[in-house]
């Protein structure tokens, strides 16, 4: 196997946010030529770097709203969130779980931050991910998996105990990740100690990107800062992660879904014919019902 080259290193770019409880870099699409055609199966990426939010009665969050098309995937590093749709998914993740919806056909959906944290305060940590579907998934059933921490696979690397690769999806060393999908991609976080590295390798036609979450590290040589966002050229197949301090990095890869991408708000199709027929069918109450 040949040395993947990294084609990008992104800080991250200025934050905004959406609803009033989530503070964001949107690496997904961005402004520094990266497209949902370039990460597809990735076709977009929040990540809340972490951000104290203050006590308050009231829930941050965002309100109801719509999508289609596609899964969301919310991965939460600090704090916790509550999530709810209208097809009977919901729940809370707290530190270190994930939650992976199928909006598929269309869901309403809604999520904020769980009671009690709210009404404490506390550091906010998050990346939330739109996974695209092929087209013959795209209007299937909805569903939900609540991808609880001790659900994942955590595969020892290194010398050092403390450093291991916790799978969500996909494989690595021949252990699989819980999360059910519906084209071949891995999404792992590597928790490495000061010093410990983890050797990757993903076919050089899928999409390959990482976020250095926590920490400061090397990779194949590169400097990737604390917040910083890696894209990989599709040549080559293996990297190699070293923690230059303890870190905790966010790695992703997936093969490409060779198809038209036509996206708008919160819709994800193949064809401005069927974002018209989802706003239709949104209009008319096709989505089902949830309560704000």
């Amino acid at each position: 196997m040949s040395e993947k080259h990294i084609e990008l290193i992104m800080a991250p770019p200025e934050p905004h946010f959406v609803g009033d409880g989530f503070r964001v870099h949107t690496f997904i699409p961005s402004s520094y030529r990266v497209d949902m055609h370039r990460t597809n199966p990735f076709i977009m990426m929040d990540y809340n770097s972490k951000h104290y939010f203050s006590p308050t009665q009231t829930p941050r969050g965002v309100g109801v709203h719509p999508h289609r098309g596609f899964e969301t995937v919310t991965i939460a590093y600090k704090g916790r969130v509550a999530h709810h749709d209208s097809s009977g998914g919901g729940g809370v993740i707290g530190e270190g779980d994930v939650q992976w919806m199928t909006a598929a056909s269309g869901v309403l959906h809604k999520e904020y931050h769980e009671e009690k944290f709210s009404q404490e305060g506390g550091e906010f940590q998050m990346v939330q991910l739109w996974v695209n579907l092929p087209a013959k998934d795209k209007m299937s059933n909805p569903k939900y998996q609540a991808i609880s921490n001790d659900k994942m696979a955590r595969i020892p690397v290194g010398d050092n105990s403390d450093s291991f690769i916790e799978l969500i999806a996909g494989s690595y060393n021949g252990v699989s990740g819980p999360a059910d999908t519906f084209t071949p991609l891995h999404m792992s976080n590597a928790k490495l100690k000061a010093g410990t590295s983890a050797k990757y390798a993903f076919p050089d036609s899928h999409s390959t990107c990482l976020v250095a979450i926590e920490g400061n590290i090397t990779v194949n040589g590169s400097s990737v800062n604390q917040d910083h966002f890696c894209l990989f050229d599709r040549k080559g197949e293996e990297f190699e992660i070293k923690a230059d301090t303890d870190a905790i990095v966010l790695v992703l890869s997936g093969e490409p879904i060779p198809e038209p991408i036509a996206a708008h708000g919160p819709f994800v199709m193949n064809s401005r014919d069927e974002l018209v027929q989802a706003f239709n069918d949104f209009n008319e109450g096709k989505f089902g019902e949830l309560a704000d």
